[in-house]
C-alpha cells in the first residue's frame, strides 16, 4: 500500500531552458493521490514543459522529479516509472491512417500479449466510458473535434487487465477544451470529472493545463499559477475570487494593467 504521507509526484527545484531561453526557474510542486490540479498562466511560462517533464518526455536541466519518493533518473524512453502516467495532447494526436479502434488500442497491440479479440473488447469498453459507441471502425477525419478529444481520453485510460501493476495513476491534460464550443467543452469537463472519480474504474489524480475559466473552476480542486518560470500562486479553486495575489487578479480579469507583462508571453 502506498504511503499517504508521500506525494504521488513531487517536483523539486525544476529548471529547464531551451537554448538561451530559460523556461522553468526553480519550480516546486507536490501532487498527492487524488489531486486535481489546474496549471494556469500566460502563454510561454512553461505549463506544457511541466507536463512533459512529469510525463518523462523531458528531463530537467536541474532539480528532481520524484515518483512516490523515488527519484526519476532518466527519461521514460530509458527507464520504467513505478506507475503509469498518461498524457492527453492538446490536438488529440491521433494517427490519421488508423481507425479509432486501432488508435485506442495502439499500446495494447504493440506491448501486450492479449489476443486481438480481447483488445477489441477493451477498446469498446473504453470508448463506451467516454460516451462513444459504434465509432471504432471510423477514422479520425470522420469525427468532430470534440469526438477526437474523447477518443484521446479513451486511449489514455485503456489498460491491460493482466498487468494490474501497470495501472494508470496520473493523467495529464494539455488544453483539453481548447478550440471547443461551450457545449463541447462542458462534455469534456464532465468527462474529466467522471474519469477522475475515485470510485470509478479510472484515474483519481490528474493535472490539467488550461486557460479556460470554466475548465479551471469545474475540473480542479487546486490551482497553480506559473509566471516567468516560477510558481506565482498556489491555492484552492475556491480562493480564486478571494485572493489579493496581483498575478491571479490580473489573469482572471484579463487586464493589461498589472505585474504580468508582455515579456511573459514570449
Amino acid at each position: 500500500m502506498a504511503d499517504a504521507s508521500v506525494p504521488l509526484i513531487e517536483l523539486r527545484g525544476i529548471h529547464k531552458a531551451f537554448g538561451n531561453q530559460p523556461i522553468l526557474s526553480g519550480v516546486d510542486l507536490k501532487i498527492w493521490e487524488g489531486d486535481r490540479i489546474a496549471v494556469i498562466g500566460p502563454s510561454g511560462t512553461g505549463k506544457s514543459t511541466i507536463l512533459r517533464i512529469i510525463a518523462g518526455l523531458l528531463m530537467p536541466d536541474q532539480g528532481q522529479v520524484l515518483l512516490r519518493g523515488e527519484p526519476r533518473e532518466s527519461s521514460i524512453e530509458d527507464s520504467t516509472d513505478p506507475f503509469y502516467i498518461s498524457l492527453v495532447f492538446q490536438q488529440a494526436a491521433l494517427f490519421d491512417s488508423l481507425t479509432v479502434g486501432e488508435n485506442v488500442g495502439f499500446f495494447l497491440y504493440q506491448h501486450s500479449t492479449l489476443r486481438s479479440k480481447q483488445i477489441k473488447e477493451l477498446v469498446d469498453e473504453s470508448l463506451q466510458r467516454v460516451g462513444l459507441e459504434n465509432v471504432a471502425h471510423l477514422f479520425p477525419a470522420e469525427l468532430s473535434g470534440g469526438m477526437r478529444k474523447r477518443v484521446s481520453f479513451a486511449r489514455a485510460i485503456v489498460e491491460d487487465p493482466t498487468q494490474p501493476e501497470q495501472r494508470t495513476e496520473m493523467i495529464l491534460y494539455d488544453e483539453p477544451t481548447a478550440g471547443l464550443d461551450p457545449i463541447a467543452s462542458t462534455v469534456i469537463e464532465d468527462l474529466m470529472g467522471d474519469l477522475g472519480c475515485e470510485n470509478a474504474l479510472g484515474c483519481s489524480s490528474y493535472l490539467v493545463v488550461t486557460h479556460q475559466d470554466s475548465t479551471i473552476r469545474r475540473t480542479a480542486k487546486r490551482v497553480v499559477m506559473l509566471y516567468a518560470g516560477k510558481v506565482a500562486w498556489e491555492g484552492h479553486v475556491s480562493e480564486i475570487d478571494e485572493t489579493d495575489n496581483p498575478f491571479v487578479r490580473q489573469f482572471f480579469s484579463a487586464s493589461v494593467q498589472g505585474p504580468i507583462h508582455m515579456a511573459g508571453f514570449q
